[in-house]
């Protein structure tokens, strides 16, 4: 920085307010100082600012180490949001979504003093490591539980699969069966509950309810199923790649999609539109949730307080495509 400052013919104190975006700065000094700092290529220390501040720049994440479509988009999308906005994100990533990996990456970030927190936790197992997070830690919870105190931002699964339930029974059919994510997970709950809202608000019957674990697989092996009950011509899969094993299935057994069975899926995959046939789908916003993150974040940060109960919930949008058709004569 002093470098920076006699190159420039500042003081250094005037470069440090040019970095930090201090108004009482005129413009042709501005441009004298980030002209020095490109000539140097000069880098602010973080580390250095951390120990003076007593924070960081830095925003800790918290994931699973997951190439799972939904938590991935999520991570990408908050990291782009926030170095936007001049922060940049640590990522701990853990195996498991239990209590004591997500206290251990928890406690490594609090160690490196970073501005705050943001823990993606889709699980159940991962909201009792942090209850017992102290207070005046900046902390937002992305697709957490729904019954926690904690500040919350979360897609609307429950109006994402009430949609999708709704699209397929308008196409005219009599009743929609559901292939389910794992019963541990809040995404899954709530996408159980839209379904089974949209059917009870139609007066038609609910059918048993099969379960995934969000992969390609999954959808196959509950497809052989489906495939040998001719009464069966909608299904909502709890995401793309279950309704990617499921056309196989229905393929193998010569049912055809949308003409024998109509199917929708949820998150609308990069590849959703390229299926056999283009996969009807629910897409969630996931840049919508990583600004309500960061907004709700920044608010910590700058008030130096907490925010329980705070809760943004982004609603999805259904994709139609050619994976729906109304029933066989």
């Amino acid at each position: 920085m002093m470098d920076v400052a006699r190159l420039a013919g500042v003081s250094h104190q005037t470069v440090s307010r040019v970095l930090n975006e201090h108004k009482n700065v005129s413009e042709q000094t501005r441009l004298k100082v980030r002209a020095a700092i490109a000539e140097l290529g000069y880098r602010p220390d973080r580390a250095a600012r951390a120990l003076v501040t007593g924070t960081s720049q830095v925003i800790g994440v918290v994931t699973q180490n997951s190439s799972l479509y939904g938590p991935a988009s999520m991570l990408t999308a908050f990291e782009e949001a926030a170095q936007a906005t001049g922060f940049a994100v640590n990522v701990g990533s853990v195996r498991s979504l239990d209590e004591r990996s997500i206290t251990e990456a928890v406690e490594r970030h609090l160690d490196q003093r970073v501005a705050g927190l943001v823990v993606i936790a889709p699980v159940a197992s991962a909201g009792a490591a942090l209850q017992h997070l102290h207070a005046d830690v900046p902390l937002v919870t992305i697709d957490g539980d729904p019954e926690r105190s904690s500040t919350l931002v979360t897609v609307d699964q429950v109006a994402g699969a009430r949609a999708a339930t709704r699209h397929l029974l308008e196409a005219g059919h009599e009743t929609v069966w559901h292939i389910s994510g794992p019963s541990d997970w809040f995404d899954a709950a709530g996408r159980i509950r839209g379904w089974e809202a949209a059917l009870q608000e139609a007066g038609v019957e609910i059918p048993p309810l099969l379960t995934g674990d969000w992969s390609a697989g999954s959808g196959y092996r509950n497809g052989q199923l489906l495939a040998r009950l001719p009464d069966v011509t909608a299904v909502f899969t709890a995401n793309d790649h279950i309704a990617l094993g499921l056309l196989r299935a229905l393929n193998e057994h010569g049912r055809r999609v949308p003409g024998d069975v109509s199917i929708v899926g949820f998150d609308d995959v990069p590849e959703a539109a390229y299926f056999t046939p283009p996969l009807t789908t629910v897409r969630p916003d996931f840049a919508a949730v990583a600004t309500a993150t960061l907004e709700l974040l920044m608010n910590q940060i700058e008030s130096g307080t907490s925010e329980l109960g705070a809760r943004r919930t982004i609603a999805p949008a259904l994709v139609e495509r050619a994976s729906v058709a109304p029933p066989a004569a």
